[in-house]
C-alpha cells in the first residue's frame, strides 16, 4: 500500500531531482566521514589528552554505537514531525558538537561530545532514505538510494586522508573544525533548498506511529528486507574486521598495501550502486536482490577455494573475490532498503531507522566475531568461511521471509 501521492512525488516521476540528490549524498556522507576522519589522529589524541589506546578507541566505537542507535529515534521523529525539521535540528547538533570537541581538554569529554556528534550525523543517513521513499515509487526509490549510498563508500575512503593531513599540519582540533564547517555548509544548503517531503495530508498522531511500528515489526516481508540488508552487508564488515590481520600480520604486507587493495575493492561496491541506478526500475527490487546474493555467493565461494588452493598467492586471493562480493552488496543493499521502507510508506522514517540500525549492528557484530575467529589462525580460512556462511544466511532470509506469501496490506 502506497502513501498518498504528493505534488513533489508526482513531479519526481517526470525528472530526477539531481540537486536534491546531491544534497542527500552530502547529508549521508557526514556520518561515515565523521567516523573515519579521526582514525589517523588517534596517536596524537593519546599524547595530547594523556590517555591510553583502549580509551581513545572509544571515540570510534561509541560513536559507531550512537550512530546506529540514533537512527531508531530519528526515523520515528521524522514520521511524526516531518523530515525537514529533523534534518535541520540534527545537522545543527552535528555542528555544535563538532565545535564543542575543539574545546575539550579530557578524553572523557571528547567521548561524550562524539556521542552527541553521532546523533546529529546519523540524521543524513536515515533521512536520505526516508526522503527518497517519500518522492519515488519502490523500484525507482531503489535506483535513487543506489546513487545516494555511494557517498557511504566514498566518504570512508577520503576522510582518513583529509584527517591525516589536518592532524599533521594543525593538530587534531583542526579535524573537528573541518567537520563543523562541512556540517555547517550542508545545514545551510538544506535550510535553503530542502522541501518537506512527508505527505502533509495525513495527521500522523503518536497512536498511528505506534500502530505502524507494530505493523512493521509484525511484517515478515519487512523483517526479511531488513535481514537481507543487514546480513548482505555483513560480508563487507567481516572483511573490514579481518582483512588487516590477514594481510598485515599473516601475509606480512604493509598497511599501505592493504589500503591500496581496499580502495580497489571499494570500486566494486560503487559499481554495484551505479548498476542499481540503471537497472532497478527495469528489473525490480526483488530481482536485483537475488542478483546481489548470487554475486556475493560467487565471491564468497571463490574466496574459500582460493584460500584452500593458493594460500601463498598473496592479498589477491582475498581482494579479487572481495571485488565480486562488494559488487553484489552494491546491488543488494539499496534494493533491500527500498523494499523495507516501502512496506508502510507512511512510516518510511521509522522503517529507515530500523534498517540502518540493524545494518550497523550486524556490521559491528561481524567485525567482532571475525577478530575472535582469526585469533591464533594461520590463514584467512576462518574469515573466508564466515563470509560464505553469512551470504548463505542472506539467501535463506530472503527465501523464508521476503518470498513468502504476505497479507494484502503489504507490498
Amino acid at each position: 500500500m502506497d502513501a498518498p501521492t504528493s505534488p513533489l512525488q508526482a513531479q519526481s516521476k517526470l525528472a530526477t531531482p539531481w540537486r536534491l540528490l546531491a544534497l542527500l549524498m552530502a547529508m549521508t556522507a557526514i556520518g561515515p566521514a565523521t567516523l573515519n576522519i579521526l582514525v589517523p589522529a588517534l596517536p596524537g589524541l593519546i599524547t595530547s589528552l594523556a590517555t591510553d589506546t583502549g580509551t581513545a578507541q572509544m571515540t570510534l566505537s561509541l560513536y559507531l554505537l550512537s550512530l546506529a542507535t540514533a537512527q531508531l529515534l530519528l526515523g520515528p521523529l521524522s514520521d511524526r514531525f516531518g523530515r525537514r525539521p529533523v534534518v535541520l535540528a540534527g545537522l545543527t547538533l552535528a555542528v555544535v558538537a563538532s565545535l564543542g570537541a575543539i574545546a575539550t581538554s579530557s578524553i572523557g569529554a571528547l567521548i561524550a561530545v562524539r556521542i552527541v556528534q553521532a546523533i546529529g550525523a546519523a540524521t543524513g543517513i536515515v533521512m536520505g532514505r526516508a526522503i527518497i521513499r517519500d518522492l519515488f515509487e519502490r523500484d525507482r526509490a531503489a535506483a535513487m538510494i543506489g546513487l545516494v549510498t555511494t557517498a557511504m563508500a566514498i566518504a570512508p575512503m577520503i576522510a582518513p586522508l583529509i584527517g591525516g593531513i589536518l592532524d599533521t599540519a594543525f593538530g587534531w582540533e583542526a579535524i573537528f573544525l573541518f567537520l563543523a564547517l562541512f556540517a555547517g555548509a550542508v545545514l545551510l544548503w538544506a535550510f535553503v533548498v530542502l522541501p518537506e517531503t512527508r505527505p502533509v495530508n495525513v495527521a500522523y498522531t503518536p497512536a498511528m506511529l505506534w500502530q505502524d511500528t507494530r505493523g512493521l515489526l509484525g511484517s515478515a516481508k519487512f523483517n526479511g528486507y531488513v535481514l537481507v540488508g543487514a546480513l548482505g552487508s555483513a560480508p563487507f564488515f567481516t572483511f573490514l574486521g579481518g582483512g588487516p590481520h590477514v594481510v598485515v600480520t599473516l601475509m606480512g604486507r604493509s598497511s599501505a598495501e592493504f589500503g591500496l587493495w581496499f580502495a580497489v575493492a571499494s570500486l566494486g561496491y560503487m559499481s554495484g550502486n551505479f548498476s542499481v541506478s540503471r537497472l532497478s526500475q527495469r528489473f525490480g527490487v526483488d530481482a536485483m536482490i537475488v542478483a546481489g546474493i548470487v554475486f556475493e555467493l560467487i565471491g564468497a565461494s571463490l574466496t574459500v577455494v582460493l584460500v584452500v588452493t593458493m594460500p601463498d598467492a598473496g592479498p589477491a586471493i582475498i581482494f579479487l573475490p572481495q571485488l565480486v562480493i562488494s559488487f553484489g552488496c552494491g546491488l543488494l543493499l539499496p534494493n533491500a532498503i527500498a523494499g523495507a521502507v516501502s512496506v508502510r510508506p507512511q512510516a518510511a522514517g521509522t522503517a529507515a531507522g530500523m534498517t540502518g540500525f540493524m545494518q550497523m549492528a550486524a556490521g559491528a557484530a561481524a567485525t567482532q566475531v571475525v577478530s575472535i575467529l582469526l585469533a591464533g589462525a594461520g590463514s584467512a580460512m576462518p574469515m573466508a568461511w564466515m563470509m560464505l556462511i553469512v551470504v548463505v544466511a542472506t539467501g535463506v532470509a530472503y527465501g523464508a521471509l521476503v518470498r513468502r506469501p504476505s497479507p494484502a496490506h503489504e507490498l
